[in-house]
């Protein structure tokens, strides 16, 4: 039996979807990644909460870590979205492109709001703003559909144990603190010169 994944973007050209050679879809441009700093020295940075329980928790401790041991100047955007499986739409993109250098978003521990966590951050990529989007591991297999449908194959996010939810306040705060070289890592091309993307 195969299972079939929607765009929930509903940006998906009607016929077609991911090439069979994992592609990207017909009709839709190749994605390319945002250009990446150097560093977040300065950076502001924007948290884009999908409304699961213990997101938002997460999403501030990384904030918090990015601005007090990575040198970012502060967050400049915390959003929390309509549905977990909705995604964002122009509009918030327009506010985070005004408000902020980089994206965290999250996160994804189902299915439906691990598709649409995905198609946030290429949403965000195509924009011009770095994200990394946070996917718990049961999901990957959602997500990489997803990332197909959205004609970026090799879309990469930040990967933890599922699940998310069922964590205390420490033990998301401990998993924030271990996700965060990751999550610079994503962010930043330290070294490389900018608007190399995948």
């Amino acid at each position: 039996m195969t299972d079939t994944i929607l765009d929930p973007t509903g940006r998906a050209p009607a016929t077609g979807g991911p090439a069979p050679d994992g592609t990207a879809s017909e009709g839709r441009p190749a994605v390319r990644l945002a250009p990446r700093p150097d560093s977040l020295a300065g950076a502001r940075i924007g948290l884009l909460d999908n409304t699961k329980h213990n997101a938002m928790l997460f999403l501030q401790a990384v904030g918090e870590l990015l601005v007090e041991e990575h040198g970012a100047d502060s967050v400049g955007i915390v959003e929390t979205k309509a549905n977990f499986s909705v995604p964002v739409d122009e509009e918030i993109i327009s506010r985070y492109r005004t408000a902020c250098d980089v994206v965290v978003t999250g996160v994804g521990d189902c299915g439906s709001c691990s598709a649409a966590a995905v198609a946030d951050g290429i949403a965000f990529e195509r924009a011009g703003l770095p994200a990394a989007a946070v996917l718990t591991d049961a999901f990957d297999i959602t997500g990489r559909t997803m990332a197909g449908v959205q004609g970026a194959p090799d879309y990469a996010w930040i990967r933890t144990e599922h699940p998310m939810a069922v964590l205390s306040e420490d033990q998301v705060r401990e998993r924030a603190r271990r996700l965060v070289p990751e999550i610079l890592s994503t962010l930043t091309a330290p070294g490389r010169a900018t608007g190399e993307g995948a």
